[in-house]
């Protein structure tokens, strides 16, 4: 019957439009003048602005004009091969700095490996790394030349309230100048990337739902002001690791606070390498999920935590205030601070609860 059917309504269809056509040449009166429209001539167009209108301010697609002049792909060697890593960063200064993530360039800058980058036209220039952060994961490169390239505007995320709009700009998959847009999802999120211990950085990350693919990494998140509030770095997935050759978007994206980002570029443009704080003590961050605290495994000898009173088997339960639920947690609350500082711990020891200060120490890294 089918076969039936479908050449029924192909017959009926093409028996309409005939049928629809005469009656229209029968209806239309040969004397009077064809209003139907015909193609449109230069002259038509004589005097009138033909350029389409700017889209109005806190659009994503005026936001997608300011910042991808910005923002570029990064590619570098990875394991010997050629162009065998790429991401995302984005044009820092006027200097010919960019800003991107050290995983993007880690194994490029450890072999003197090549590195370019690819501006929005798709003009390819060699880059340098000025310095890196694998702590933090980021990495500033130097682009000789690229002193034209417009330089990003910088915004501030502790403005930034969960269910804000945000934007991400970088080439994912390598597809240069992509443009996704979403959420703040949440704030303050503890994470930690990477596969080993030798190459985990602990974010206080941003989180967002903005579409965000391998090939992201170092690109910025910005607010609807075009300003970059975060520079995209991990993403989760459904085997729980963060960028990899298996991962893909499932909305759970993540962005280091362009706060971070400034302290670790200035340090690194500074002296050529970057500082994190340590208390020296070594907390639990694996095992069963923990949510009352971070339990500290090992202080260490001749430390700031030594000497200052913390003790094996200390429950941390809050810094300055804040909560921390584990040892990921705390290590990322630790480091939103600076060398030098000091910080109060909230610790719970034998059933006592009690404040302990510790003045930061710092380690490059």
């Amino acid at each position: 019957m089918w076969p039936v059917v479908a050449l029924l309504a192909l017959v009926v269809g093409t028996v309409g439009g005939v049928v629809g056509g005469i009656g229209y040449s029968e209806w239309v009166d040969d004397d009077e003048p064809s209003t139907q429209a015909g193609p449109v001539s230069t002259g038509d167009l004589e005097g009138v602005n033909t350029q389409p209108p700017l889209d109005k301010p806190g659009s994503v697609a005026r936001v997608a004009q300011e910042v991808l002049p910005s923002t570029v792909q990064v590619i570098a060697e990875f394991e010997g091969v050629e162009a065998g890593a790429t991401g995302s960063g984005f044009v820092l200064d006027d200097r010919g700095h960019v800003v991107t993530n050290n995983h993007v360039v880690a194994d490029a800058a450890e072999n003197d490996g090549p590195i370019e980058i690819v501006d929005q036209d798709g003009n390819r220039q060699n880059a340098t790394v000025v310095g890196r952060s694998p702590v933090y994961d980021l990495a500033v490169l130097h682009v000789a030349g690229a002193e034209d390239l417009k330089s990003a505007s910088l915004g501030r995320s502790r403005t930034l309230r969960v269910g804000e709009p945000v934007v991400a700009i970088g080439a994912p998959l390598g597809l240069s100048s992509t443009v996704t847009s979403g959420i703040v999802s949440a704030l303050n999120r503890p994470v930690t990337t990477g596969s080993t211990a030798d190459d985990s950085s602990y974010i206080n990350a941003i989180q967002t739902d903005a579409a965000i693919n391998p090939g992201n990494s170092g690109g910025p998140l910005v607010n609807l002001q075009g300003q970059v509030v975060g520079v995209n770095s991990a993403i989760a997935t459904n085997g729980g690791g963060s960028f990899d050759e298996e991962a893909g978007n499932i909305g759970v994206g993540f962005a280091i606070p362009v706060e971070q980002v400034i302290v670790t570029a200035e340090q690194i443009l500074e002296s050529g390498e970057a500082q994190y704080p340590v208390i020296g003590a070594r907390v639990q961050t694996g095992g069963p999920a923990q949510f009352d605290g971070a339990t500290v495994d090992e202080v260490l000898a001749d430390s700031p935590a030594q000497d200052a009173g913390l003790e094996d088997g200390d429950l941390i339960t809050h810094v300055n205030g804040a909560r921390v639920t584990d040892g990921i947690a705390l290590i990322v609350a630790i480091r939103t601070h600076q060398p030098g500082e000091t910080i109060e711990f909230t610790v719970k020891r034998d059933g006592d609860e009690r404040t302990i200060a510790v003045t930061l120490d710092g380690e490059v890294g």
